[in-house]
């Protein structure tokens, strides 16, 4: 009742004030005038005032997009959707012959009626994919209304991109990749023949383009931010404790693994990014490992990381650099940064417990966040995010917002693990109080940026 009485006075109030306080509608009610169709050859058509999409086989996504692009805007509109279909909302978005030959890109507004409950999370079509799920927004999971009208309020304005499902906000993102394109109303490719001709329905659309401040919706505290603009802090980041443990420019805060200084050669800082340079494929055969100068024991870990083809990598924390005083890497707990689909070492280990985003030798990294999908790699030459938390013994590993996997330190369980691994020798491996926060060089180019930390 709640959901229905807050839809009626939005129809209302949008009605009333119709377009003199700068709100424009987007559909006409009748015809097409102002959109395209893009992508696949999906059916759309006007119908009482709505857009009516159908389902196609044999066809890939299609967009209705508007034919004029959109820079900074609010934008509002309904949706209904078949529950068995997946939709979304295009902005910001693109389509150019010089990018996969015209295949329609940008940020999407996700429609997701699945019990993955994603909907008004923020997807990067045909890019990077996913920038900000729901996997730790239980209260944005459920503001979509299965079988009913939903509202959906977008803002777009600077690098601040959000998102509202019935009044509930589901998405806070700052990213500076796109700050222009199209909207497009996405009827989702499909497998199965029986959801041929089921319906994604769209009405009340309109947008927003000036005086923005006065419409734009208070950010609610419990919704996750997520900041893709390199090795920057929010505000929001700031009140919560966040602070860059790379600064983008210097080697101030690391130093050697194997001494006080930071290596004086195989480690590049360039345009914001810290690059290790390639070299015979080994660990530590070329710079060598860099660690933090501080310690850390409870903590929150980010950064994001671009591997090239082949490569081997690893963020380890935990780390007591004078353990090994021999050959290879020093000693802790790792991350895996890994080639899966070209380096050996992934088929090695037990049960995959070696690939990317696994406790290395350890703990095989999955999909914990939605457990029917595979692990979430945004690809070869891209930037992945990589996210540790650590309270006390519990432990997590994420990968691009998924995640991979949790254990408990100092129990019988982790020391079993340890014991059939690579680590069995290392005395109270993984149980320490403390340690450092490495980046492993592991004689493949592997570039790092937005290091950040806090401390819980």
């Amino acid at each position: 009742m709640k959901q229905v009485l807050f839809l009626l006075l939005f129809f209302v109030a949008q009605t009333a004030t119709a377009q003199s306080d700068g709100w424009q509608q987007l559909f006409n009610g009748t015809d097409f005038t102002g959109w395209t169709l893009k992508g696949g050859t999906a059916t759309y058509r006007p119908e009482n005032g709505e857009i009516v999409g159908m389902a196609k086989m044999n066809t890939p996504n299609s967009f209705l997009c508007t034919t004029q692009n959109y820079s900074d805007f609010i934008l509002e509109l309904e949706v209904k959707v078949d529950p068995s279909l997946n939709s979304g909302i295009q902005f910001r978005s693109e389509s150019l012959p010089s990018y996969q030959n015209g295949r329609v890109h940008g940020y999407q507004a996700e429609i997701d009626p699945s019990p993955r409950a994603y909907s008004g999370g923020i997807y990067d079509e045909a890019r990077r994919g996913w920038l900000a799920g729901l996997a730790e927004n239980g209260t944005g999971q459920r503001a979509f209304k299965n079988g009913d009208w939903n509202l959906y309020h977008i803002e777009a304005i600077g690098h601040e991109l959000r998102i509202w499902v019935n009044g509930v906000q589901t998405a806070n993102v700052l990213d500076d990749m796109t700050a222009s394109g199209f909207i497009g109303l996405q009827v989702h490719s499909i497998g199965n023949q029986a959801d041929e001709w089921k319906q994604v329905r769209w009405r009340n659309i309109r947008i927003k383009t000036t005086g923005l401040e006065a419409d734009r919706w208070r950010v609610e505290p419990t919704c996750p931010e997520e900041n893709y603009i390199a090795n920057t802090l929010t505000p929001n980041e700031l009140r919560h404790g966040w602070r860059l443990l790379w600064d983008g420019k210097t080697s101030d805060g690391w130093r050697s693994a194997r001494s006080n200084d930071f290596p004086a050669k195989g480690w590049k800082m360039k345009d914001g990014v810290l690059t290790v340079e390639p070299s015979t494929g080994g660990e530590s055969t070329g710079g060598g490992d860099i660690v933090t100068r501080e310690q850390f024991s409870s903590f929150e870990l980010k950064l994001e990381f671009k591997i090239t083809e082949g490569a081997n990598s690893g963020v380890k924390y935990f780390v007591q650099p004078d353990l090994n005083q021999g050959a290879g890497s020093a000693i802790g707990c790792e991350f895996q940064i890994l080639d899966d689909a070209k380096h050996p070492d992934a088929k090695l280990g037990v049960a995959g417990n070696r690939t990317l985003g696994s406790l290395y030798d350890l703990i095989s990294a999955a999909n914990l966040s939605t457990p029917d999908r595979s692990k979430v790699f945004r690809g070869i030459g891209e930037w992945n995010q990589a996210r540790i938390v650590v309270r006390g013994n519990h432990v997590e590993h994420w990968l691009n917002g998924f995640k991979t996997l949790e254990y408990e330190r100092n129990t019988p369980m982790f020391d079993a693990l340890v014991a059939y691994s690579k680590y069995k020798d290392w005395p109270n491996f993984g149980n320490w109080v403390q340690g450092h926060i490495l980046l492993q060089d592991h004689g493949n180019e592997v570039s790092f940026r937005s290091v950040k930390v806090r401390e819980l």
